[in-house]
């Protein structure tokens, strides 16, 4: 059975994705415990540094254009 192969690309992004997203939760709640005993620019620090992570893969992965479901195929 033939498949396109950039059908699994997308699938393994949208996994890393989701995983990515599963750590928002825990990141959030040690966010706010942070800031109830006053260390909010270390908190604030570091939930960017994490989010940095995410949106620098982000790019990475559009620049590449792997989010595209067909590419041209050059000749």
């Amino acid at each position: 059975m033939n498949f396109n192969v950039r059908f699994c690309l997308i699938a393994l992004v949208f996994v890393v994705v989701e995983v990515e997203v599963a750590f928002v939760y825990p990141i959030a709640a040690v966010y706010l415990d942070w800031v109830k005993h006053g260390q909010r620019l270390f908190a604030l620090a570091e939930v960017l540094i994490f989010l940095l992570i995410l949106f620098v893969g982000l790019v990475y992965v559009w620049a590449k254009r792997d989010l595209e479901w067909m590419k041209k195929v050059s000749e």
